[in-house]
């Protein structure tokens, strides 16, 4: 069971950021869900666990330093497709594909947005 129930980013370019999220996360099976209100884009599989949206209070958003939202990859190659998406819809690399010493058997893929926030995609399986 998730700890959590949403995450919300913000965007200054929701377009953009709809082009990058649709990219980054098809490869790992999360589906755009459609317009939230009128603020912004629902990511997930039933319910929308992922919000990208507008800043309510009108001001820019911003990139927040220190904070990463990671999504679960179905295995290794999900991870590089999630990489190598998110790469060519408009985000910048923040570490490539490859194995993660924190965790055994960990392997993961670092990007930032097109607005700078951080994201990255992991898979724990030993052949995965």
């Amino acid at each position: 069971m998730s700890i959590f129930t949403h995450i919300c980013i913000g965007a200054n370019d929701l377009q953009r950021a709809q082009r990058f999220y649709d990219a980054v996360l098809t490869p790992l099976g999360i589906r755009n869900l459609g317009a939230f209100l009128d603020q912004g884009v629902g990511y997930g599989h039933k319910l929308a666990e992922l919000l990208i949206l507008r800043p309510l209070d009108g001001t820019p958003a911003q990139a927040g330093n220190g904070g990463t939202v990671s999504f679960k990859a179905p295995g290794r190659e999900a991870v590089r497709a999630f990489h190598a998406a998110g790469l060519a819809a408009g985000g910048t690399d923040a570490g490539e594909p490859g194995p993660r010493g924190a965790v055994e058997h960990a392997y993961g893929a670092y990007l930032r947005d097109p607005d700078g926030n951080k994201i990255c995609a992991y898979c724990f399986g030993a052949n995965d």
